[in-house]
């Protein structure tokens, strides 16, 4: 136990947006084994309920906390509310996000926006008002979700691979500001997972056939892959650790 008490997160509190389903429930179920408390945001009343009944079943506290991130006053309200359920936040995963796929020139300025607004400001807003609460009690543990995109450039998503290339100069810039100051900001790239987002690319069986045979571990990720990196980053395990971009592909980037 004693060797693994650098990765506890005992008498933490986290927030991590977009719980209710694949990575974000992932992650948020992962805190909790290693005793974290969990405010889960779902867009909507209820979205939460089985991410919160599995972190309350290993005798956890969780609550849900709701808000629609296209919402320019969600992330204001989703951070104050976590705060006044647990009197601080410890933790924030930065998850909640969307994609549109299209081609560029036929890429909706509607599509743009919202997916800039989800997966860009949101993530800003919610790093600046949850970074007010951390900077004040002088430590904190911000983690967000960029992607393969913050690297490489994709087909047919040009306002997601915006957004989450910016998602790692942001992770950059934040923890540049705020490392001197005990809150540690860093980010976590996803490979290729079996989520909802993915689910057009496994159902075309020529992209899924090209994916899998560049993908050296052979196989789709899983949402729980995530867990572990989200753990380590949000632990004191990784005090030193400060605008980094945590791969997590399988092996994707390595080829």
């Amino acid at each position: 136990m004693q060797s693994n008490s650098r990765f506890s997160l005992e008498g933490k509190t986290a927030l991590v947006t977009g719980s209710a389903k694949g990575i974000g429930r992932a992650i948020a179920v992962g805190m909790a084994e290693s005793g974290a408390d969990i405010a889960c945001h779902c867009r909507k009343p209820g979205d939460a309920e089985e991410t919160i009944a599995a972190i309350e079943a290993l005798g956890r506290r969780a609550f849900e906390v709701t808000g629609d991130m296209v919402d320019a006053e969600s992330p204001e309200n989703v951070v104050a509310a976590t705060i006044e359920h647990f009197g601080k936040i410890d933790i924030l995963i930065n998850n909640a996000g969307t994609i549109r796929r299209a081609p560029a020139v036929e890429f909706s300025y509607e599509d743009w926006q919202a997916v800039i607004d989800i997966n860009l400001t949101s993530v800003f807003r919610l790093a600046q008002e949850a970074g007010k609460h951390m900077l004040a009690q002088g430590s904190g543990k911000i983690v967000n979700i960029a992607s393969l995109l913050s690297f490489q450039g994709g087909i047919t998503v040009p306002a997601y691979t915006a957004a989450k290339s910016a998602v790692a100069g942001l992770t950059k810039a934040l923890a540049n500001e705020w490392a001197s100051k005990g809150v540690n900001v860093n980010a976590i790239a996803p490979g290729y997972i079996a989520t909802d987002n993915t689910a057009a690319l496994r159902g075309d069986e020529t992209r899924n056939r090209q994916i899998l045979e560049r993908i050296p571990a052979g196989r789709w990720g899983e949402a729980e892959d995530i867990a572990g990196a989200a753990v380590f980053l949000s632990s004191d395990a990784s005090k030193y650790v400060h605008g980094h971009i945590m791969v997590v592909d399988g092996g994707w980037m390595g080829r």
